[in-house]
C-alpha cells in the first residue's frame, strides 16, 4: 500500500475522499455521513502524494496552486474542511502535521523568523498588504476591515458583523470626547475613522504599508477630518507622545515573540496614567507553537499567532493591569467563509489581475484559515490592559451598555 493510501485511510473516516491517480485504480477513503463533505480529487503525477505525506499543508497547497492536485467534486474549501473536521484540535491527534523532519525544519525556520527587526517588519508587511487595492475591494467589506468580525448572529452579513466588531472594541475602550487615541497597525483607516466619528476623539493611526497609508489619508481627507484623524508611515517603536487610549487590531501577529516585551513596554510608555489599551489578535488556544510552512512562505512571512501564555509573559512585571480578556472562537471562521465566497465570486477579476496560480493560492489561504478556526486550535484574543487600577469600571456592564448605544447609532 502506498504511503499516501496509509495517510488518507487514517485521515478520512467521516465523509469521503475519492482519489484518482495515474496508473492506479481510483480509491475512496471514509464513509459518507451527513454534515461531512464528499470530495473527488485527481493527482496529475505520483509526486503529489509524496508531497502531501511529507507535509500535508504545504504539499497539498503547492500541488493545488500548480494545478497538479485537481478537485473534480467539491472545491478547496470542501477538501480542507473534510480533512480538518476529521482531525479536530480538541482530539489531540495532530494527524495532519508534517513528518518529524519537516517539523524540525519548520521549528528552526520559526526561530529565525522571530527576529523581526524594523527593516524585516516593513518588508513582511509589504509582502501581504501592498497587494493591489482592487484585490481587497473584491472580498472585504466596504470599510476594508481585514480582521475578525464580530457575529452577534451567525447569519449576519459581513458588513453588519464588521460594524459590530468596531462597536465591540470601541465600547471596551471607553473613549470620551477630546481624548487622544493611538491605532497601532491602522490598516486602511476604518477603525480610526470610526472611533473619531463615534466619540470625537483625535486619532493617530500608524502603519508600515505604503498602500494602506495612501488609502487611509485619502479617506480622512474625503471625510473632512484629516486634522483630527492622522495617519503616519512609522514603526510603532518610533511613536512619541502620550495617548489616553491605544488600540491595536490584527497587528500583534506580526510583532514577533522576541519583541513582545518591547511592544508592551512601548505601549506602557505611550499610555497616559489613566489610559486604556485594547489589543485584538489571532492566537492559539494551546501551548506556544510554530507557524505553518504554507503561511510563512506565501502569506505572512514573519507572522506568528501567540498562545495566551506568551501574551501574558509579554506584559507581566510591567505593572499593567489585565482588566479584561475575551476569547472569540469561531467568529473568524465565519468571517473567512464570507471572504472566501466573495473571492470565488470575483475569480475572473482576480485571475485577470494576477493569474490562476495566485487565485488558487488565495482560496487555499482563506479555506485553510477558516478551517483552523472552525476545527483547529486558532482563536482571537481581545486583551484589555490599563495602567491604573480604576481606569475602567470594576464590572463589564459599561461595555455592554456602550456597545448597545454604538450599534444602535
Amino acid at each position: 500500500m502506498a504511503l499516501i493510501d496509509v495517510f488518507l485511510s487514517r485521515a478520512v473516516k467521516r465523509g469521503t475522499l475519492t482519489v484518482h491517480r495515474p496508473k492506479t485504480a481510483p480509491r475512496t477513503f471514509g464513509t459518507s455521513e451527513a454534515g461531512f463533505p464528499d470530495v473527488i480529487i485527481r493527482f496529475a503525477d505520483a509526486g503529489v502524494g509524496r508531497a502531501i505525506v511529507s507535509d500535508p499543508g504545504l504539499g497539498a497547497a503547492e500541488a493545488f496552486m500548480g494545478g497538479r492536485l485537481v478537485i473534480e467534486q467539491g472545491d478547496i474549501r470542501a477538501l480542507v474542511e473534510l480533512l480538518t473536521s476529521n482531525d479536530p484540535w480538541e482530539a489531540g491527534r495532530a494527524g495532519l502535521a508534517a513528518n518529524p523532519a519537516r517539523r524540525l525544519a519548520s521549528a528552526v525556520a520559526h526561530r529565525f523568523g522571530r527576529i523581526n527587526m524594523e527593516r524585516a517588519a516593513k518588508r513582511n508587511v509589504a509582502h501581504h498588504y501592498d497587494l493591489s487595492d482592487r484585490l481587497y475591494d473584491l472580498f472585504l467589506d466596504a470599510d476594508r476591515q481585514y480582521s475578525c468580525a464580530y457575529f452577534t448572529d451567525p447569519t449576519n452579513s459581513l458588513e453588519q458583523a464588521q460594524a459590530d466588531k468596531k462597536a465591540h472594541i470601541a465600547a471596551k475602550l471607553a473613549i470620551a470626547p477630546g481624548m487622544r487615541v493611538l491605532d497601532i497597525g491602522c490598516g486602511w483607516g476604518g477603525m480610526a475613522l470610526y472611533l473619531h466619528a463615534k466619540t470625537g476623539a483625535e486619532v493617530l493611526g500608524v502603519t508600515l504599508s505604503q498602500e494602506q497609508l495612501k488609502v487611509a489619508r485619502r479617506r480622512a481627507d474625503e471625510a473632512g477630518v484629516a486634522d483630527k484623524v492622522k495617519f503616519e508611515l512609522i514603526d510603532y517603536r518610533r511613536v512619541e507622545g502620550q495617548f489616553d487610549r491605544i488600540v491595536s487590531v490584527g497587528m500583534f501577529e506580526h510583532v514577533g515573540v522576541k519583541h513582545y516585551r518591547a511592544f508592551f513596554e512601548k505601549c506602557r510608555a505611550l499610555l497616559a496614567d489613566d489610559g486604556v489599551m485594547l489589543m485584538h489578535t489571532i492566537g492559539r488556544m494551546g501551548a506556544p507553537g510554530v507557524t505553518d510552512a504554507f503561511t510563512l512562505k506565501y502569506i505572512f512571512p514573519g507572522g506568528y499567532n501567540p498562545a495566551l501564555s506568551e501574551i501574558a509573559r509579554g506584559y507581566e512585571g510591567l505593572r499593567l493591569f489585565p482588566t479584561d480578556v475575551e476569547v472569540l472562537r469561531v467568529h473568524y471562521a465565519w468571517t473567512l467563509d464570507r471572504w472566501y465566497d466573495r473571492t470565488v465570486a470575483a475569480k475572473n477579476a482576480i485571475v485577470a489581475m494576477y493569474d490562476e496560480r495566485f487565485y488558487r493560492m488565495w482560496t487555499f489561504y482563506l479555506a485553510g484559515a477558516a478551517a483552523a478556526f472552525r476545527n483547529g486550535g486558532l482563536c482571537n484574543y481581545q486583551v484589555q490592559l490599563t495602567k491604573g487600577r480604576f481606569a475602567v469600571p470594576v464590572t463589564r456592564d459599561y461595555m455592554i451598555a456602550e456597545e448597545r448605544l454604538l450599534r444602535g447609532s
